[in-house]
């Protein structure tokens, strides 16, 4: 893929790919199944759901196979530090981006957003939520790279990958494509949030797609999104992150965040800003976001153990003999 030659901060070459992790969520709605931990249930995305690597590691290896660990960014949530400090041991400091409490999805996408911004304004930029699951890993990652090729021509659009689907799920969002684009991209017609059964059944006979929030776009193009529907929360963040660059004692982070109100990306910037974006169909690949009791059955079915969710792996703890099970989806009845 052709890149641009100019050279951003940190020596990087500006215009390159980059992906951004979303590490940071609580997972409520399957809290009830997840192994608890001193009465706190372990997010989702540090749990295992092969029986091996936890859905965050396995995210960072989708995401290293598209681009180079050191343009891969991170945001996790400061109380789950003890659960992504081991995980996270092998990318750069600087690229874990820790958000200090839960305000939604806007500031948690915007936070290190800026951080990639800061170092190279026009990266192209893929955001990968970590508690993602693909029986085709390799349809995933061929949508990824047709995404960041249609960067180059799509300069300011937004792609979402519309996951096509295999059944009329009311429980996640839709987006109903409009005309062609350029290439395979269409333009979105709309959004619909959890529709009714018959209203999935309706939108499945139109072409619907499931919206995986697998998005790419370049940094400055969702810079400029946030400007135009979240701007006061765009001002704050950036002079949070500038002050404290400039003060390494400060916490200008902290403090904003504290009086940050709670945002949607997907309600308040996204669907404030269909003109700028384009779906990406992308084949039946097994995804789901096991956002439902019901989904991670389907998974662990589809897995081959229907009865309930995979073994404990066990990992070595800082080259030590000791060995810590990394948590588990528990069974589901």
């Amino acid at each position: 893929m052709a890149e641009t030659d100019a050279v951003g901060r940190d020596g990087m070459v500006a215009g390159t790919r980059w992906a951004l992790v979303l590490a940071a969520g609580e997972g409520s709605r399957l809290s009830e199944f997840i192994e608890q931990r001193g009465g706190v249930a372990v997010p989702k995305q540090f749990c295992t759901i092969r029986g091996g690597p936890s859905m965050l590691q396995e995210t960072l290896r989708r995401a290293e196979r598209v681009v180079t660990r050191d343009r891969i960014v991170t945001v996790v949530a400061e109380e789950h530090h003890e659960w992504w400090k081991h995980d996270l041991a092998a990318l750069p400091q600087s690229n874990i981006v820790v958000q200090p409490r839960n305000r939604g999805t806007a500031p948690g996408m915007l936070l290190p957003l800026l951080a990639i911004a800061e170092r190279d304004p026009d990266a192209k930029v893929v955001v990968l939520p970590s508690d993602h699951f693909f029986e085709n890993e390799a349809l995933a990652v061929d949508a990824v790279r047709v995404a960041y090729h249609g960067l180059d021509v799509e300069r300011e659009s937004v792609v979402l990958l519309g996951i096509t689907p295999d059944e009329a799920d009311s429980s996640l969002g839709w987006i109903l494509p409009g005309r062609r684009s350029h290439g395979a991209f269409r333009r979105v017609e709309r959004f619909v949030e959890k529709p009714s059964h018959e209203i999935a059944e309706s939108l499945m006979g139109m072409g619907g797609l499931w919206n995986s929030f697998i998005i790419a776009a370049r940094a400055s193009t969702l810079v400029e999104l946030y400007l135009q529907t979240l701007p006061s929360l765009l001002k704050t963040l950036a002079l949070a992150r500038a002050w404290d660059a400039r003060l390494p004692e400060a916490d200008a982070v902290r403090e904003a965040y504290a009086r940050l109100e709670i945002s949607d990306f997907s309600r308040d910037v996204l669907e404030r800003s269909t003109d700028s974006l384009r779906v990406l169909p992308v084949p039946p690949c097994g995804w789901s976001d096991l956002g439902t009791p019901e989904r991670l059955a389907r998974c662990t079915a589809r897995l081959g153990r229907p009865e309930a969710a995979p073994l404990p792996t066990h990992r070595l703890v800082g080259g030590s003999v000791g060995v810590a099970l990394r948590p588990t989806l528990a069974a589901v009845v």
